[in-house]
């Protein structure tokens, strides 16, 4: 097995295992535990969670709030990439009404089960959700408005081919408008992956600049950035001690470097040339 296909084992196991619990009524509260609460607490309004079923918001292990932010309108076909529990799709639902659609891509199993329960107990009739890999968008060329996501792009091994997918599937003058986790500048490796457990990505999380870059060269332009979270070293100080970090050695080197990015980009309009 290649490291590719072992990272999506994992995401799996992980997801599956969230998924499980939640459906068992096991889960206490979103996110990932107390470590996670940083990255996780406070995503969704009070009105946002009342209006979805509570399984789909403890579900959650995000690190923002797409819908929020990506300004949908009635009539939209929108996607969103790892759709998880299903929050994300049920709050663009209500935003895209019955004239729009939204598809829920995930790939586990217990996740879609979980997420299709979801949609049940809302009564939604405007969405679908698919089992499917980010990397392999299973829909047609130029069929969606909007692609979000939430801190789902971080976990893929193979980024540019995501960011190529988007771009494949996205209408002309489309919009890409998720929330992911962002490196600014550099950092030690070891430091890096203790910090990327703490946060849940399995894989890396790109630097800034690079994010900017891959976007570009799959063809995006109008392409932002804005952090919307930043995270201190106490942030995580608890959890790096637990894995043997020197918190205070480590501290100048990380501190206010990760942070949670709510990122714009748009498939150009026809007859314009991205470059």
């Amino acid at each position: 097995m290649n490291q590719e296909d072992q990272l999506k084992k994992q995401i799996q196991s992980r997801y599956g295992q969230h998924a499980q619990k939640v459906l068992q009524n096991r889960a206490k509260a979103p996110g990932c535990g107390g470590s996670c609460d940083p990255i996780t607490s406070n995503l969704y309004q009070a009105h946002e969670r009342a209006s979805v079923p509570q399984e789909a918001f403890v579900a959650s292990l995000g690190c923002g709030n797409p819908t929020a932010l990506a300004q949908l309108e009635p009539g939209q076909v929108v996607l969103d990439l790892g759709s998880g529990g299903g929050i994300d799709v049920l709050l663009s639902a209500q935003k895209v009404g019955p004239r729009g659609k939204v598809y829920g891509l995930d790939l586990t199993d217990e996740m879609l089960a979980l997420a299709r329960d979801n949609q049940r107990k809302a009564g939604v009739k405007n969405v679908e959700f698919l089992k499917g890999e980010i990397e392999a968008i299973p829909l047609p060329d130029a069929s969606v408005d909007v692609v979000i996501s939430n801190c789902v792009i971080n976990l893929a091994a193979n980024k540019d081919r995501v960011f190529r997918e988007v771009f494949r599937v996205l209408r002309a003058g489309g919009r890409l408008a998720v929330s992911d986790v962002v490196i600014r500048g550099e950092m030690p490796e070891a430091v890096r992956r203790s910090i990327e457990l703490w946060i849940g990505c399995i894989a890396g999380a790109l630097e800034e600049g690079q994010y900017y870059a891959r976007l570009k060269a799959a063809g995006f332009d109008q392409i932002q950035l804005e952090p919307t979270r930043v995270y201190s070293v106490e942030d995580a100080r608890e959890f790096l001690s637990d894995h043997g970090i020197d918190v205070e050695k480590i501290a100048p080197l990380v501190d206010q470097k990760f942070f949670s990015a709510f990122v714009r980009a748009q498939k150009p309009p026809l007859g314009v040339n991205s470059d």
